[in-house]
């Protein structure tokens, strides 16, 4: 798995007055949770906004170097600006080389299905990530599947998942990944045409009476 050192600092005040300071200052605010405590924390924020940028999607370990000592995380969550799109908060999960974690690992598809090559069907990706537990070192930076061979009506379950032994999925056995769906054929204009035709009322011509054409 990919490590990475980033620079980070021990921080006394918290609040939104001196994360917006801190912003101003280019660090960014963050926090460190380690078994059920946390530890509020600020990092050069250049340094830190490529790194979620280049790692969107992966599971990387961080080296955080303080003063004082190293600690080994995990990205747990991070925050943007909708609107400017800057990097806000990032949070950290403190990880120990010994100690089995839960993590979100994402999933990527790969090739293109038979299915939607050959009879025109559609994929749908509808499980993006899973739910593992293992040993920081065993962490995938993320999970290939390949749909290539997937027809019509075929799925890829998360019991279908081929991982390193040592690795275990908490996410639902039975969960769908992907599956390809058939494209649900339009109606012929024959067949629009009598259907209109069947939602119409019947017309009753009116016409003289039969004594009255004989006048």
């Amino acid at each position: 798995m990919q490590i990475t050192t980033l620079k980070a600092e021990k921080r006394e005040n918290t609040g939104k007055g001196i994360a917006r300071g801190l912003r101003r200052e280019g660090m960014i605010p963050s926090v460190l949770y380690r078994a059920g405590g946390s530890t509020a924390i600020q990092m050069p924020g250049k340094e830190l906004a490529l790194f979620i940028s280049r790692t969107a999607g992966e599971q990387v370990i961080v080296n955080l170097e303080f003063n004082d000592g190293a600690k080994q995380a995990i990205v747990k969550d991070y925050q943007v600006d909708p609107v400017a799109g800057n990097l806000l908060h990032v949070d950290f999960q403190e990880i120990l080389a010994t100690e089995t974690i839960k993590v979100n690992v994402h999933i990527a598809v790969k090739g293109e299905p038979v299915g939607v090559k050959r009879d025109g069907g559609i994929l749908q990706h509808s499980l993006r990530e899973i739910e593992i537990e293992c040993l920081p070192s065993m962490i995938p930076g993320h999970i290939d599947i390949d749909v290539s061979g997937l027809e019509i009506n075929h799925s890829i379950h998360v019991s279908d998942l081929k991982l390193q032994n040592g690795i275990k999925v908490l996410t639902d056995a039975q969960e769908v990944i992907a599956t390809v769906t058939a494209v649900k054929e339009e109606a012929t204009a024959a067949e629009a045409e009598a259907e209109a035709a069947a939602a119409e009322p019947e017309v009753i011509k009116k016409g003289k009476k039969p004594e009255e054409a004989e006048k």
